[in-house]
């Protein structure tokens, strides 16, 4: 049996230009805004509210409706709570889950399966391939490239102590930098713009700029080479 679909409050009108598609068995939250051309999947569920674990330490606060923007795809079982601010021209791919508060650019696509955690920024133009975590508190700038199973952490202490509290902390990936297939993101490290990070690193500190590194633990092996820069010196 189909799930109902409610129509959001804030739908601009559709044109026969700009049409928007919701899929009978979709589920969209009341209050939902989705902008023109915005496609909504089988069975794809947007503005849901998170269901909280008494000992979660995710801050409990009103969530406003989910805004999907204009030209954007919501694809098949893919999940979208409320709170998340997605941009214009977004992919989201089957089966991935965007929790709540996090805020995505124009242009980005994230893969199948991907999960990305509440409190967390993704820059215009970024893409997140199939089955990464991308773990809260994370900021990911404009141009930035997550190979598939990329795991990014955000707690030293692993649910330990009342001192965690203060310390969560995701990693900060800045512009252009690049994380190989398999790479492990230890808690509030620094990868800098246009870094290069080699399939199944394990990095335990911060990365200098246009530097590649590569190993467990990571080290620095060479410089990225000038015609892989997104902007030329």
């Amino acid at each position: 049996m189909a799930n109902l679909v409610e129509v959001p409050v804030e739908q601009p009108e559709a044109t026969e230009i700009s049409p928007l598609s919701v899929a009978p068995t979709a589920v969209v939250y009341p209050g939902t805004s989705l902008g023109n051309a915005t496609t909504v999947g089988d069975h794809a569920v947007v503005g849901k509210k998170p269901s909280l674990s008494p000992r979660s330490t995710t801050k409990r606060t009103d969530l406003p409706p989910a805004e999907i923007g204009e030209g954007s795809i919501i694809s098949t079982g893919a999940i979208v709570f409320a709170g998340v601010k997605i941009g214009k021209r977004v992919i989201v791919g089957d089966q991935a889950c965007i929790r709540e508060r996090v805020t995505i650019g124009d242009d980005v696509v994230i893969g199948r399966g991907v999960l990305v955690e509440n409190d967390t920024t993704i820059g215009e133009a970024t893409k997140i391939q199939a089955n990464a975590y991308i773990t809260n508190y994370s900021t990911l700038e404009d141009h930035v490239f997550i190979a598939p199973g990329v795991i990014t952490t955000n707690d030293n202490f692993m649910g330990r102590t009342e001192r965690r509290h203060e310390l969560i902390k995701g990693p900060t990936v800045r512009r252009g930098a690049r994380v190989g297939g398999g790479v492990t993101l230890l808690p509030g490290i620094e990868v800098g713009e246009e870094a290069f990070i080699g399939a199944g690193a394990v990095v335990i500190r911060d990365v200098p700029a246009r530097k590649v590194v590569v190993g467990v633990p990571a080290r620095v092996l060479r410089d990225v080479p000038q015609d892989e820069l997104l902007q030329q010196d």
